[in-house]
């Protein structure tokens, strides 16, 4: 489950449209840099409760490289009540697709980085090779969950069954 942009969004993203959203983004209102403020977006907390009681095990992909920012990530997680997971962040000179290689999950959840562009995605980042392992959902960014299944089947597909999710 990846953080910032997917299932975080900045205060300042509250009660405005998905598209003001990138464009807060775009023009780095500063909002953006209070990480210990950001908020869950849309169904994202209520979504991840009913997966987490169908067994799944969540990890949390930060954007940040530095403790202080991942702290301040874990930070949000606890006061808004997110289910618990590890968080999950680059490490040294590590991608995205790295930590994914590395946590190898079952179902990748990221959004599309309309804001800052879509290289910064993590599942085209991942070795081919472990890519056909992987169900990635790419919602668009600050959109929230409400789309998606309650069923963690339905999630990932009828023929495949999981329970590590990112």
């Amino acid at each position: 489950m990846f953080l910032h942009g997917t299932a975080l969004m900045h205060a300042a993203a509250v009660g405005v449209s998905r598209d003001e959203r990138v464009r807060q983004v775009r023009d780095r209102h500063a909002s953006i840099r209070d990480l210990a403020a950001y908020v869950p977006a849309e169904c994202v907390v209520e979504k991840l409760r009913r997966w987490k009681r169908q067994g799944a095990e969540i990890a949390y992909l930060s954007s940040h490289r530095a403790e202080d920012g991942v702290e301040a990530d874990r930070f949000v997680l606890a006061r808004h009540r997110f289910p618990r997971g590890r968080v999950v962040f680059r490490a040294g000179g590590e991608s995205y697709g790295d930590v994914v290689a590395r946590v190898l999950p079952d179902v990748l959840v990221e959004d599309d980085c309309e804001s800052i562009g879509a290289e910064h995605m993590a599942y085209p980042l991942v070795e081919p090779r472990l890519r056909s392992e992987i169900v990635s959902v790419v919602l668009p960014e600050f959109a929230g969950f409400c789309g998606l299944p309650d069923s963690l089947d339905d999630l990932a597909g009828p023929a495949r069954a999981f329970r590590r999710l990112v």
